[in-house]
């Protein structure tokens, strides 16, 4: 039960997304409802709605919100992150996903195995970065951080 069944992206603070933008967004909802791990403890003594939930996931006033809901659509609450300690981590990720599409064109397996070994280290550190930023907040697997952490990038126009 404490995992996310329905996932919705509100981009609408965002300039308008390309084409290949948006397949990545689905590609990743798709993953992450796939297979997730996503609870919420409880506060001060207050019990947590069971899950499954639903999440809206935003981009508002320079902060990641997190807006949470039960499946049937009862309001759990909602919390913002600040995108801060992602920026270098995604600026990061963004530059080696870019030398990897160049890397598929033009150079040999074992340079791009080595590109690719260097993306996925840097994919891991993001997912990190989330964890570690959701901790009292909400609970989440390394690869449910991993997937939230491509939506999150997906999210982000600054490509």
């Amino acid at each position: 039960m404490n995992r996310l069944v329905r996932i919705e992206i509100d981009d609408s603070a965002a300039p308008p997304a390309s084409h290949e933008l948006i397949q990545e967004r689905k590609v990743a909802v798709f993953d992450l409802l796939e297979d997730n791990s996503f609870a919420l403890p409880g506060r001060e003594g207050a019990a947590v709605p069971d899950g499954p939930y639903a999440l809206l996931l935003a981009i508002r006033e320079g902060r990641l919100v997190f807006d949470i809901a039960t499946e049937t659509d009862q309001k759990i609450g909602e919390f913002h992150l600040s995108l801060g300690p992602f920026r270098q981590v995604v600026k990061d990720y963004f530059q080696i996903c870019a030398s990897y599409y160049d890397a598929v064109k033009n150079l040999p397996p074992a340079r791009i195995e080595a590109i690719d070994m260097a993306r996925r280290g840097i994919h891991n550190e993001g997912a990190r970065t989330l964890q570690e930023r959701l901790e009292g907040k909400a609970e989440v697997d390394i690869d449910t951080a991993r997937r939230l952490f491509t939506l999150i990038c997906a999210l982000i126009p600054a490509r």
